[in-house]
């Protein structure tokens, strides 16, 4: 029975490992992504770059 325990350990150990390896991978795959994508306007936020302040229009499904 020790021998199969030893082997479940080995494999999740491998697992981790495995899992460890490729979260790494990912950080410096978005890192070199975040570094080579094109910043628009500095101070800008791109998510609200487009948004116009004050009263809106009215919706036209009422």
């Amino acid at each position: 029975m020790a021998g199969s325990t030893t082997f479940r350990k080995r494999e999740k150990e491998k697992a981790r490992q495995e899992r460890a390896k490729e979260k790494a991978d990912d950080r410096v795959r978005r890192k070199t992504e975040k570094a080579t994508r094109p910043s628009g306007e500095e101070g800008v936020d791109p998510d609200i770059a487009d948004i116009v302040p004050g009263p809106q229009p009215p919706a036209d499904d009422q």
